[in-house]
């Protein structure tokens, strides 16, 4: 899956979700925002999208950009999605900015049916137990 199809897949989950005026904006100079709508409660959502490796992390310099992407959409909500996991302190960011951390475990959640919403309950939670954490590094090497 390319960058472009999973900013893609990223959209039609938020479709599903009841999401209006949804339309992805990433590429070159999209200001901090893969996709944009809103959520079927009314307010306006922006997403940033990051399609990575499984052993890389989410630095928080990632999440202070959305941070910034959040101010220039004027957007209620702020959501990172990533095929990835989030460092202790992008973790820590998100949640003292009311970013909502989608990483590898609630984005297959969100794909396997949660709504979006419901991933706030959990968020930052999830990126595994110490054996999960054990079996991860045996098979990426980290």
């Amino acid at each position: 899956m390319t960058g472009t199809e999973f900013e893609e897949l990223v959209a039609s989950l938020c479709r599903r979700d009841g999401c209006i005026d949804v339309r992805r904006v990433g590429g070159a100079n999209d200001n901090g925002a893969d996709v944009v709508g809103r959520l079927p409660d009314g307010r306006s959502v922006v997403i940033q999208c990051k399609r990575y490796a499984p052993t890389s992390t989410i630095a928080s310099r990632e999440l202070r950009d959305l941070l910034g992407a959040k101010v220039h959409f004027g957007a209620d909500l702020a959501v990172f999605v990533t095929t990835t996991r989030f460092s202790r302190p992008s973790e820590k960011f998100a949640l003292h900015h009311g970013i909502l951390a989608v990483h590898r475990d609630h984005l297959g959640l969100w794909n396997n049916g949660a709504s979006l919403l419901s991933l706030g309950e959990v968020n930052g939670q999830g990126q595994g137990d110490s054996r999960h954490r054990a079996r991860w590094n045996q098979v990426y090497g980290k």
